[in-house]
C-alpha cells in the first residue's frame, strides 16, 4: 500500500518543494480556472482548480465545505508562504473563481492544515493545523493549533481578500494532545468545540502519546481546553485517532482510532459523559480479517441509528471495507473494495437522503490512482457504482470526503495529480 508520503511527500519535503515553487506565476489562476471535462454515462467530471504549489497552495488532503451561498472552502497542506493555505471557490455563472483566504506563516499561527475547515455557528471558518503554534513543542515544529478565520471588516475589491486569523488554542504536546490530523472539529449547541489529536496525551505509545479527544470551551473572551480522553494503545483501547468525532442526541461522542485494540488494528469507540468526566468504551476492535483494519476515516449515522464507516485495509479483497456497526458492536461488511494495493477509503463517507453512500478510494480504480464511488442499498445488499477513475492528469490519491449539494452535484479534492501534480478540486455533475 502506498503511504501518504509516497503520494504527497512528507511535510519537510513539501516545504523544500514550496521554496522551489515560490516564483511560479499564478496570476492566471486568480481568474476562472481551466476546466478539464471527461464525459461519462449520465454524468460529467471536471476539474475546477489545478493547484500549482505556489500562492494557491498544494496537496489538498482534506475535502470541501460549502456555505449557504454555495461557495466552497478547503485547505491545502503546503504552498502559499510554504506552510499551507485556506482557500475558497466562488461560483460565477458556469465557472468558479479561486481565492486564497489565508496563508499560514509557519509560526504561532500554525502550519500544515490537513483537515478541512467548517462553517461555524457565526458563519466564519474554523479548522486545525497539524504543526506550528507553540514552537517549544515537537523539536521546534510545533504541535498544531485550532484556529478561526473571519472575512475583512470592510468591503474588499481586490482579487485576493485575505481573512483575519485568531488562534483559539496551541497544543503543547503534553497531556493536552498534539497534532490534530484529518478530523473535522465539531460544535455542540452550547458553542463548545470537540476534536481529536493524533498524538499527545502523555499515556502510552512512547514519548509521543497515543492521541486525545479534546474539548474547547469559550471562557472570558478566550478558550479553555479540556482533554476528555487520552488513548493508551492497549489491547482494550484505541490509539491515534486520525479523524474527528460525532455527537449523538444523548451527548455521547463516537469516533475511530487507526491503531489500538486487538492486534493494534484499530477501533470504533464511544465517549459517554459522566458528570465532569467521560467514560470511554470500545464498541468494536478490528480483527485484521474480513472485517477490515486501520479505520482512518470517521463515522456517520445511518437512518437506523447505526454507525457507518470505512477501513483503509483488510476485507475479502484486501482493499478495505465499508462497514455498518450497531451501537452494541455488531458489524456488517457493506462492501469490500477491490484495491490494487490495499487502496481503501481513507475519507469519511457521505450519505444522501435516499441512503446512498459516497466516498473515494485512495489508490485503486482503473488507473491505480483512486476512484469516486457510490454504494446503493438494495434488499439483497449493496451495489457499487464507479463514478470516476482518476487518471493522474485529472487528480490522484484522494484522501477527503465527497460533498453533495442540493442539486445532487458532487465535489471533492485529490491530494496529487492534475496539471502541476499538486492536486485538484473536482466536480461530478449528474
Amino acid at each position: 500500500m502506498r503511504s501518504p508520503a509516497q503520494c504527497f511527500g512528507s511535510f519537510s519535503i513539501r516545504k523544500a518543494k514550496a521554496a522551489a515553487n515560490a516564483a511560479m506565476t499564478w496570476t492566471a489562476m486568480a481568474c476562472l480556472m481551466m476546466l478539464i471535462a471527461h464525459p461519462m454515462p449520465a454524468q460529467t467530471y471536471r476539474v475546477l482548480h489545478n493547484f500549482t504549489g505556489g500562492h494557491d497552495g498544494g496537496d489538498p488532503y482534506a475535502g470541501l465545505t460549502m456555505d449557504r451561498a454555495g461557495n466552497l472552502y478547503g485547505t491545502a497542506s503546503y504552498g502559499g508562504s510554504g506552510f499551507g493555505v485556506v482557500y475558497e471557490l466562488v461560483h460565477r455563472g458556469s465557472g468558479w473563481v479561486f481565492n486564497t483566504l489565508y496563508n499560514f506563516a509557519g509560526g504561532t499561527d500554525g502550519e500544515g492544515p490537513v483537515a478541512r475547515v467548517i462553517v461555524g455557528p457565526n458563519g466564519s471558518l474554523y479548522g486545525t493545523t497539524y504543526g506550528g503554534g507553540d514552537r517549544n513543542c515537537n523539536g521546534g515544529y510545533g504541535c498544531g493549533t485550532v484556529f478561526n478565520l473571519r472575512p475583512p471588516a470592510t468591503v474588499c475589491r481586490s482579487v485576493s481578500c485575505y481573512w483575519g486569523e485568531t488562534v483559539l488554542y496551541r497544543f503543547a504536546s503534553g497531556s493536552d494532545g498534539a497534532n490534530p490530523l484529518l478530523g473535522d472539529i465539531l460544535f455542540d449547541q452550547s458553542g463548545n468545540i470537540y476534536g481529536t489529536t493524533e498524538n499527545g496525551g502523555g499515556v502510552g505509545c512512547g514519548s509521543i502519546g497515543c492521541g486525545t479527544v479534546f474539548e474547547l470551551s469559550p471562557s472570558g473572551g478566550g478558550w479553555t481546553e479540556k482533554v476528555l480522553y487520552s488513548f493508551t494503545g492497549q489491547s482494550g483501547d484505541g490509539a491515534n485517532p486520525f479523524s474527528g468525532v460525532i455527537l449523538d442526541s444523548s451527548g455521547n461522542l463516537y469516533g475511530t482510532t487507526k491503531f489500538g485494540g486487538p492486534g493494534s488494528n484499530g477501533t470504533v469507540f464511544r465517549l459517554t459523559p459522566a458528570g465532569a468526566s467521560w467514560t470511554e468504551s470500545v464498541i468494536y476492535g478490528f480483527q485484521s480479517m474480513n472485517d477490515g483494519y486501520w479505520p482512518v476515516g470517521g463515522l456517520i449515522v445511518d437512518q437506523s441509528g447505526n454507525l457507518v464507516g470505512t477501513t483503509g485495509s483488510g476485507g475479502v479483497n484486501a482493499g478495505g471495507i465499508a462497514f455498518n456497526l450497531t451501537p452494541l458492536g455488531a458489524e456488517t461488511v457493506v462492501y469490500s473494495f477491490a484495491g490494487q494495493q490495499d487502496g481503501g477509503a481513507y475519507g469519511t463517507l457521505t450519505a444522501d437522503g435516499a441512503g446512498n453512500l459516497y466516498g473515494m478510494t485512495y489508490d485503486d480504480g482503473a488507473f491505480g490512482n483512486g476512484a469516486v464511488f457510490k454504494l446503493t442499498p438494495t434488499q439483497g445488499g449493496w451495489i457499487y457504482t464507479d463514478l470516476h477513475d482518476f487518471t493522474g492528469d485529472d487528480g490522484r490519491c484522494p484522501y477527503g470526503n465527497v460533498l453533495i449539494d442540493a442539486q445532487g452535484d458532487l465535489y471533492g479534492t485529490a491530494g496529487g495529480g492534475g496539471m502541476y501534480d499538486e492536486g485538484v478540486v473536482w466536480e461530478i455533475t449528474p
